[in-house]
């Protein structure tokens, strides 16, 4: 859609990320429908857990002018992540060559002209300590693997499934949190150092005081009573910082345990 900003015309990109804990599970509670309802450019989803066979429903997305492309993990039913555009992509690029998270089907990148999106599912750490130290581990190799990256490709779009909250506002009770997954010191730190070393979090960017979240637990009614998390990003390059025109969530999506995260941005 087009936005004015004085005498200039604006073409507003709208990107949305969403993990849909299972792309057939929210097919099936009506994502197809809200798909068309908010006709996003560039549709993002993380945690597909499924194979592009697996998907027959991939073709409605096709007769509305999406491509898609798919990472999917080698263990069924598992991770994975998939785009769908209305712009055709330059370039497509299937994981980030290193085997250890190939596997599980966490990055996709797409090129296009000026610009490089990567749609990234990023692991988790509550099933245990193993499970733990393999994200911080996938945290490290990430932050190095961008900043190669971002030599040849420097105005990039990292959006996704962090497994983060970064700050006391983005978590409904950080208190009691403090010792949990998803919110330890580390992990923040992590975060911090993220968006001090070429990044932007598009949403605070916008709006520093806003709470909003992004993630609830199924347990004690936590999205009825918004006792939520905000762990899904959308990270963009500071040299495109200036081009953001809006960010937020669509809390009204209930077709998972999260809920799309959006933005539009002036390319």
């Amino acid at each position: 859609m087009p936005i004015f900003r004085g005498k200039f015309r604006l073409m507003a990109k709208n990107i949305i990320s969403y993990n849909v804990n299972g792309i057939r599970s929210a097919l099936s509670k009506g994502l197809l429908d809200w798909v068309k309802d908010v006709s996003p450019d560039v549709l993002c989803i993380q945690e597909t857990k499924a194979h592009p066979d697996q998907v027959t429903e991939k073709i409605w997305f096709e007769e509305l002018g999406y491509e898609h492309h798919w990472h999917s993990a080698e263990k069924k039913g598992y991770s994975g992540v998939a785009v769908f555009t209305r712009q055709k992509p330059q370039k497509v690029v299937i994981g980030c060559g290193m085997d250890l998270y190939d596997r599980e089907g966490r990055i996709i990148r797409l090129d296009f002209e000026g610009w490089s999106l990567l749609n990234c599912y990023f692991p988790s750490g509550t099933s245990g300590d193993e499970r733990q130290a393999f994200k911080m581990t996938f945290l490290a190799d990430f932050f190095d693997w961008i900043k190669e990256l971002r030599e040849s490709h420097p105005n990039l779009i990292i959006v996704g499934d962090y497994n983060i909250a970064h700050h006391p506002i983005d978590i409904h009770d950080p208190v009691g949190n403090k010792k949990s997954s998803g919110f330890l010191p580390e992990e923040r730190a992590w975060m911090s150092e993220w968006f001090s070393n070429g990044f932007t979090d598009s949403f605070r960017h916008l709006h520093p005081d806003k709470v909003e979240y992004s993630w609830w637990s199924f347990r004690a009614n936590a999205r009825k009573n918004n006792k939520g998390w905000r762990i899904d990003y959308q990270s963009v390059s500071d040299s495109l910082a200036d081009k953001l025109l809006d960010a937020g969530h669509y809390n009204d999506a209930v077709h998972s345990d999260h809920c799309p995260v959006w933005l539009k941005i002036d390319l």
